[in-house]
């Protein structure tokens, strides 16, 4: 007998150090919606420290206000420049510290593979994800936020969604042989 699968939060967050994305996913059986989306603006902020610490209360605050059962980040890529890589990881370090903090599990992912996850396409553009994202979760034009930072996060709560396995809400078979002998009264001759 299956058992009721629960409701499940998922906050995807996309680290930045100017504009750090969230999302965030309610999954009720095998039903994914998008809760809520937004960015956390940094720009404001000339100190790097000091844009840590905004990151740290803030973060804290969406974990507050959305009590999600995980998080999953977008793991930084490897670029050029190894002082905005740097900084960028600390970015994503302080999230991770903060949901640690609360003993919630993170799963993180490589921007190739939730390009792929959503689009088919790891090589699809931030327009691509957020198109497909809008339609999949049925957002409408209104609710669709200014900077893709904001779905970006939301896809990688997504992609985490897709990972993490759907539920079965079937029976499961081990063939066609397996499916007449669980079900006669559906199969004639």
């Amino acid at each position: 007998m299956l058992q009721p699968v629960r409701e499940k939060i998922i906050l995807g967050i996309d680290p930045g150090t100017n504009l750090m994305g969230y999302g965030v996913l309610c999954v009720r059986g095998v039903k994914p919606e998008m809760v809520a989306m937004g960015v956390i603006d940094l720009r404001k902020y000339s100190n790097h420290y000091l844009k840590l610490k905004y990151i740290h209360e803030r973060v804290e605050g969406v974990i507050n206000g959305f009590l999600p059962d995980e998080v999953a980040i977008e793991a930084p890529f490897f670029g050029k420049n190894v002082q905005s890589m740097l900084k960028l990881g600390r970015a994503q370090g302080v999230a991770m510290a903060v949901a640690l903090s609360r003993d919630i599990p993170i799963a993180e992912y490589a921007p190739m593979k939730i390009k792929l996850s959503i689009t088919g396409n790891g090589q699809a553009s931030k327009e691509q994800v957020a198109d497909m994202l809008q339609r999949i979760l049925h957002i409408s034009q209104a609710d669709m936020p200014t900077f893709m930072d904001a779905t970006d996060a939301l896809g990688v709560a997504y992609c985490h969604y897709l990972q993490m396995g759907r539920p079965s809400v079937e029976k499961s078979y081990r063939g066609w042989k397996d499916f007449v002998a669980k079900n006669p009264g559906k199969v004639r001759g």
